[in-house]
């Protein structure tokens, strides 16, 4: 939904503000917003209301017009400092909520709903950069790209820095898991580094997975821009090229063919979906882990358990629980590997944490470590564990691996 929004009112806002021992009272008054927001409710679910979120951005800067009233009289009316107001607080909505950034509110809980499932990753090569802006006083930058996928929660990729250079050269590879390829599209981010300070953007782009052919690579050089919004008149300044290269791989059929959620604490047997003997173990994919809960978990001094997942010494955490021993997590976390993980193991570990100031904050409730052999060679395990130092402690978890 793509709606226009006018809202005026004549509230009555008062605040104060204090600068050492004086207090300023200022008054907001006569408030006016004009917006044209795009709301998307996604996922779709079988749950009501029938979605999980409710997403929102800008496709214009909106306009907000008020007065402020400081001992009686409009300091709004100063000479230049009306349009200043006005230009500063464009910008920093337009930098948290322009699209193709947005706002997202939860509605349902994630975990109660299935989520949605990767279908493939995408490979991205940063090549180089052409006729950057020059940001320092000697005429160059310090460059470094920035990249993720439109709804995406994980942390953005980043290229290493490259010094004193307008013309940088990268050739960097990086995956990022792909959930929605008709609708996900690709940011990047296009930054100069400083040692103090925040972080100047030298321009940003966005590309539609949607224009990518499943295993076809393709090479492109974006024209960089201020923003994605068509009107501004900044868009029209050069801010210099990039250069990607794009592969998308869909997971293979027979690897993906496992989906949606599990009962909870079902306890079932491994699903075997055994390789061929000749066939052999090579090429990226996805290791996914989902904590399901956990049971008769206790802990000496309090329970407030949480999972903690540790994986080539990456340590992920799911949600913590409050007072609890079957605490029921439900949640997914995935790692995107080179090569199969035919020779390693995963740590998920139960821990508790206290809530409140004082010593002894976290403890352990107790672990396991599972041989990922197992879970390449059958494509998918469904178990639930025994804890290792925990007397009656359970965990259930699913682990898969989908190669492309």
């Amino acid at each position: 939904m793509e709606p226009a929004i006018k809202w005026a009112g004549n509230p009555d806002i008062l605040v104060t503000v204090k600068l050492a021992s004086l207090r300023i009272l200022i008054q907001l008054v006569d408030i006016q917003i004009e917006a044209a927001p795009r709301i998307t409710l996604k996922p779709l679910v079988p749950t009501l209301p029938c979605f999980t979120n409710i997403v929102v951005s800008l496709m214009e800067k909106p306009q907000v017009d008020f007065g402020l009233k400081v001992l009686g009289g409009d300091i709004m009316s100063i000479p230049g400092l009306y349009r200043y107001v006005q230009e500063t607080i464009k910008k920093q909505v337009s930098s948290l909520y322009l699209w193709p950034r947005f706002l997202e509110i939860p509605i349902l809980d994630a975990s109660t709903v299935a989520a949605k499932k990767p279908v493939g990753i995408l490979h991205v090569r940063v090549v180089r950069a052409m006729k950057l802006l020059k940001m320092d006083l000697l005429g160059l930058s310090d460059p470094y790209v920035k990249l993720s996928l439109s709804g995406d929660r994980l942390p953005t990729k980043k290229t290493t820095i490259k010094k004193k250079t307008l013309y940088p050269e990268w050739n960097e590879n990086f995956k990022l898991i792909v959930k929605e390829p008709q609708s996900q599209f690709l940011l990047i981010d296009v930054y100069d580094w400083d040692k103090v300070g925040a972080h100047d953007r030298l321009g940003m782009q966005v590309y539609p997975l949607k224009l990518l052919n499943a295993n076809e690579t393709k090479e492109l050089t974006l024209d960089l821009l201020k923003s994605t919004d068509i009107t501004d008149l900044h868009n029209k300044k050069q801010r210099g090229q990039i250069v990607l290269e794009l592969r998308y791989a869909p997971f293979r059929e027979d690897s993906a063919s496992f989906s949606g959620p599990l009962d909870r604490f079902s306890r079932k047997a491994s699903i075997i979906d055994t390789k061929s003997s000749n066939e052999s173990y090579s090429g990226a994919g996805l290791l996914s882990v989902t904590v399901y809960g956990a049971e008769d978990v206790e802990g000496s001094r309090h329970n407030n358990p949480y999972a903690l997942i540790i994986f080539r010494g990456e340590k992920r955490k799911s949600k913590m629980i409050r007072r609890t021993r079957d605490p029921a997590w439900n949640e997914e976390f995935q790692f995107t590997l080179d090569e199969p993980p035919v020779s390693e193991k995963i740590r998920v570990e139960v821990m508790s944490k206290r809530t409140r100031f004082g010593l002894q904050s976290k403890e352990s409730l107790g672990y396991v470590e599972i041989n990922l052999a197992d879970v390449v060679n059958n494509g998918r395990m469904n178990e639930k564990y025994h804890l290792i130092d925990s007397k009656y402690g359970q965990i259930h978890v699913e682990l898969r691996w989908k190669t492309v």
